[in-house]
């Protein structure tokens, strides 16, 4: 089975790795890691190095997109989404994690989905007619998606189930360890004090705007002239 991870310049790593780890541990999994050339990308200041490029990447059974702040660069990149549009078409299985599904949604991957994304992004997935849902993991037939950055390893871990079944997506859980007790409570807006929500939500204020612009801009692209 092969799975091919989309690697590009500033992503967050821990959508990408978070997942590899997982799948990693599967004997049948063959991953790819693709981006349009073998050049090292820096992601959160760590280098990953490109397994494949677009056009030496075989047809894959499973596609993965990371997010992070290099995303938006991508919402009008020609190439990046001629290359998902491809590779969905036969795919068993279109995936993401965190606001990578904003670039699924820009190649017209999540129109009438239900579909999830970092809670500062979630909103923006209407923009393209999908369903927001905020959930840690969201399947909606053959689309999967995890939502910020911490949820790939159990975007994993459910993938892991759909493919090979609950026991043995049980027996990688253990093997990680995966048995979080975060040192604090308030991970999500849910259950942060409004005080925090309020403080990121300005940290970020003026890339979120420029995030929603580039959604906007991509979704139009997308309806019919």
């Amino acid at each position: 089975m092969h799975v091919a991870m989309l690697v590009y310049p500033n992503m967050t790593q821990l959508d990408l790795t978070g997942p590899f780890e997982v799948f990693s541990r599967f004997p049948e999994i063959r991953i790819d890691l693709v981006w349009k050339d073998e050049t090292p990308v820096l992601a959160s200041g760590l280098a990953i190095t490109p397994t494949a490029t677009f056009d030496r990447c075989p047809p894959t059974d499973i596609l993965f997109v990371p997010g992070g702040p290099g995303q938006l660069a991508l919402m009008d990149d020609g190439e990046v989404l001629a290359f998902l549009k491809r590779q969905a078409a036969d795919a068993l299985y279109v995936t993401s994690v965190c606001t990578g599904s904003l670039l699924l949604a820009a190649a017209g991957l999540l129109g009438g989905y239900r579909a999830t994304c970092h809670w500062l992004s979630l909103s923006q997935l209407e923009i393209f007619g999908a369903t927001p849902v905020s959930e840690r993991v969201v399947i909606d037939r053959n689309r999967i998606t995890g939502g910020g950055v911490t949820a790939g390893i159990d975007f994993g871990l459910r993938l892991a189930a759909e493919l090979f079944g609950e026991g043995r997506a049980k027996l990688v859980q253990l093997q990680m360890e995966y048995d979080p007790a975060p040192p604090f409570p308030g991970g999500s807006p849910s259950t942060a004090e409004p005080e925090l929500v309020a403080q990121v939500r300005t940290f970020v204020a003026d890339f979120q705007k420029r995030r929603e612009v580039a959604a906007r801009l991509a979704a139009a692209k997308l309806e019919p002239q």
